[in-house]
């Protein structure tokens, strides 16, 4: 193993190659080509540090193969000092638009021509440097993104199952739903009237916030929220605050932040929203129609099907095709009929990921599910 530079010579006569061999032999390897053609097959074969090129040679000029080198992602970073008798402007303005880092004219001086090659594999080993390095901080920043996205990922689905563990639903309910959310989101995505509304980022932001649907319920008391049988008005109420509870946790995680968060934000109006209905009828503030942010109209769909196919200490679980029938009901009521209408559409995708995130408890009714 050597590190001394590998040049490659292209030059038509051989005594110029001799001449040019010696007096680099000391500082670097050296191959010769003859032909532009031969250099070119040799230069892309294994890459040299750098080229002298002649111009005038028989069959591809020197700027001819200087601009072939150019064009390919392999050499096109490396130097290439031209070596002519010639002295018209034109030609060197030639060699420079083709890409040469610099001309040497004959008869060659060894002291210029050791002092042209060192400074220009200086500077190519400077930007390589750079470029490395340049390389290295985005696999790093990638990287430490990478750790950041799961830790935060991971954060958030403990904090969900942290409100799931004190409901009598499970942890997979919280995987179920965002499932369902995402598989809608999408689908809207196809459709005219949401295709703005529903990027791949909004998607995945959607995706990501879901789990955070019921965070509120770490504030309900065990007596209502675990109470088997139907609840008092008065308990209702306690219970509807969830939505509240919910909303003021991640507003407060908010304004711990710099910057607007989508993810906060879709999180936020998911928690608050997704009781409402599209009739008004709905809790905390009875709002109807496009004024319930959509984000939530889907969880609306995505937590009600969950509830139906899920088994619950005060029900059984339902068939597929019995949730997908009181979900077509709820059309224009309780649901937007748009993203009922993408339900419906996609209703076997649901049941296809109940089946993939199935509770213990639910394993017998699941075989019920389609």
């Amino acid at each position: 193993m050597t590190d001394k530079p590998a040049i490659l010579i292209v030059d038509d006569t051989p005594e110029m190659v001799a001449i040019l061999e010696r007096m680099l032999r000391a500082h670097c390897r050296t191959r010769a080509a003859s032909n532009g053609k031969q250099a070119l097959e040799m230069a892309f074969a294994e890459p040299p540090d750098l080229v002298l090129l002649d111009v005038m040679m028989p069959g591809m000029s020197g700027f001819e193969v200087c601009c072939e080198l150019k064009a390919r992602a392999e050499t096109k970073e490396i130097p290439v000092i031209f070596l002519t008798a010639l002295s018209d402007v034109r030609d060197e303005k030639t060699g420079f638009d083709a890409g040469a880092a610099d001309y040497i004219t004959k008869p060659i001086s060894q002291p210029i021509l050791l002092a042209r090659v060192r400074n220009h594999l200086a500077l190519k080993a400077a930007a390589d440097f750079l470029k490395d390095k340049n390389r290295y901080l985005m696999a790093e920043v990638a990287r430490r993104t990478e750790q950041v996205q799961i830790i935060e990922d991971v954060t958030i689905m403990a904090m969900a199952s942290l409100a799931e563990t004190r409901d009598n639903a499970t942890g997979n309910h919280i995987r179920r739903t965002q499932h369902y959310v995402r598989a809608l989101a999408a689908k809207l995505s196809s459709m005219p009237r949401y295709a703005a509304e529903f990027d791949e980022q909004t998607i995945a932001s959607l995706y990501k916030s879901a789990p955070l649907h019921d965070i509120g319920k770490v504030g309900i008391p065990d007596a209502i929220l675990l109470k088997p049988g139907k609840l008092t008005p008065e308990e209702f109420e306690i219970m509807k605050s969830h939505t509240v509870i919910g909303r003021d946790t991640i507003l407060a995680a908010e304004k711990l932040i710099d910057a607007p968060s989508s993810f906060l934000r879709h999180a936020r109006e998911i928690a608050l929203s997704h009781q409402e209905k599209w009739d008004g009828t709905g809790y905390p503030e009875g709002l109807r129609g496009d004024a319930i942010p959509i984000s939530a109209r889907l969880m609306a769909v995505a937590d009600v099907y969950d509830a139906l196919i899920s088994k619950r200490v005060y029900k059984p679980a339902l068939r597929h095709d019995i949730a997908v029938g009181m979900i077509r009901e709820g059309r224009g009521r309780h649901f937007d009929p748009a993203i009922t209408d993408a339900f419906l559409l996609i209703q076997d995708e649901f049941s296809a990921i109940a089946a993939r995130y199935t509770d213990p408890h639910d394993a017998v009714a699941t075989a019920d599910l389609a």
